[in-house]
């Protein structure tokens, strides 16, 4: 069974994540499928909407394989990484069709920006939404990250959530205008349908120009962001975030 599955039923193209024992949290591999998933939306006029899902009911993504940055050895190292997220979450934001994030449990680090760049988020209402790093790994998001959660919770939101380390409620999220919908647990499946049916008789060149326009929007005159990025993946403080992590101890921060 693959880590990333890509199924179409009619109109609909349904992307599964699909590593419930890691809370679906993404490999390299996967996010790479996650592009050609895009691709396939695009390159095929029978597919209408895209869905995004985790599989297990216990998370939507738990952001990226941890294991996978035991491999970094420098500030580079964390550059190219970030530039692999910028253009798989850039990817997405640039579907010609509406994609939603159906969100069931953790939407962490990864997992946040993947939803973030669908143009629609529904919710159940155990759901928990953001980044974590502060006291997890030490690592920094690219601009193009920051820039997202921006756009969508504002600056003093995005602040308060990434400096706090705190993760937002189904209802927190819904109040900030990031999720268009909360559901009861064990409800997502009519909700999905619903919004589904409703977007497949909507006018599709009209959703494709709103859709590319507000990433349009989004994207101007971003700055650039590498300087922070070399600096924290390349501190003490983030090699030793990922071991603490890794080997579920806990890490005493020294700024360095």
């Amino acid at each position: 069974m693959s880590e990333l599955e890509v199924t179409q039923d009619g109109a609909v193209l349904h992307v599964l994540f699909n590593r419930p024992e890691a809370r679906n949290a993404m490999t390299f591999a996967m996010y790479e499928g996650l592009v050609e998933a895009c691709d396939r939306a695009d390159g095929d006029d029978s597919v209408r909407v895209m869905v995004l899902r985790g599989a297990g009911g216990r998370a939507f993504v738990a952001g990226t394989d941890i294991s996978q940055f035991q491999e970094f050895t420098s500030g580079e190292d964390g550059i190219a990484y970030e530039e692999r997220i910028t253009r798989v979450v850039n990817r997405l934001e640039d579907v010609g069709v509406p994609t939603i994030a159906a969100v069931e449990g953790a939407c962490v680090g990864g997992g946040l920006a993947i939803a973030a760049a669908c143009h629609l988020r529904i919710a159940t209402v155990s759901s928990r939404f953001g980044v974590p790093i502060a006291r997890t790994l030490g690592n920094c998001l690219s601009m193009n990250s920051y820039s997202l959660l921006v756009h969508h919770l504002g600056p003093a939101r995005t602040l308060d959530m990434l400096l706090r380390a705190r993760l937002l409620s189904a209802e927190d999220a819904a109040g900030a205008g990031f999720v268009s919908q909360v559901v009861p647990d064990g409800e997502l499946q009519p909700a999905l349908t619903a919004l589904v049916e409703v977007l497949l008789s909507h006018a599709p060149l009209s959703m494709k120009a709103t859709g590319q326009a507000v990433a349009r929007l989004r994207r101007a005159n971003l700055p650039d962001g590498d300087d922070l990025v070399r600096e924290v993946f390349g501190s003490a403080d983030f090699r030793a975030g990922v071991a603490a992590f890794v080997a579920r101890e806990q890490v005493s921060w020294t700024g360095r």
